[in-house]
């Protein structure tokens, strides 16, 4: 299955060449099209380092954890920013580069693990709702029943006394 992409390849190809090409500023590109400058910038980088395929969609990848610290590695020792360690590494968005920075601080190389997709296999804390039988219940089974019921209503009807007499002795207590 595809990603569906906010910028086909096409559109991203015209604006790089107006950049290159016709020697517009990215701002200027970005108002005249009506996007974020950043996205621009990061289109002629990606097109002036990778060429034309650059500006291709990419697929979601899986990066290993000897990838990732060598990027972290890489932005700490060689003062890169977010956008030079994109272009270096060819990563498709700043926000991943972040969320590694940010697991590694707070959980060291264990942080970097890959984390399982989807939805959990088992449901061991699910209780299923008891089926009633088809058959019928046996006399005892029935006075259970009742029982459990009027000790019901007992317990509803000691609770509303309860509260009819709190709320006379709160009158009382105003009066």
């Amino acid at each position: 299955m595809e990603r569906k992409v906010k910028y086909d390849y096409a559109f991203k190809l015209e604006c790089v060449k107006l950049v290159l090409e016709e020697h517009f500023s990215c701002e200027y590109v970005s108002n005249l099209k009506g996007l974020n400058k950043s996205n621009v910038w990061r289109w002629v980088n990606f097109y002036k380092e990778f060429g034309a395929s650059g500006l291709l969609p990419r697929q979601n990848r899986n990066y290993s954890i000897v990838y990732k610290l060598q990027v972290l590695q890489s932005i700490k020792s060689d003062y890169l920013s977010l956008s030079e360690a994109c272009l270096k590494f060819n990563i498709t968005s700043e926000s991943v580069i972040i969320k590694w920075q940010r697991d590694f601080a707070n959980f060291g190389v264990e942080g970097l693990q890959p984390k399982p997709k989807g939805r959990l296999k088992s449901m061991s804390n699910y209780k299923r709702k008891k089926r009633k039988s088809d058959k019928p219940l046996t006399r005892e089974e029935e006075l259970l029943q009742e029982n459990e019921s009027l000790r019901c209503q007992i317990d509803i009807l000691k609770k509303l006394h309860a509260l009819i007499q709190a709320e006379e002795k709160a009158k009382r207590h105003k009066s």
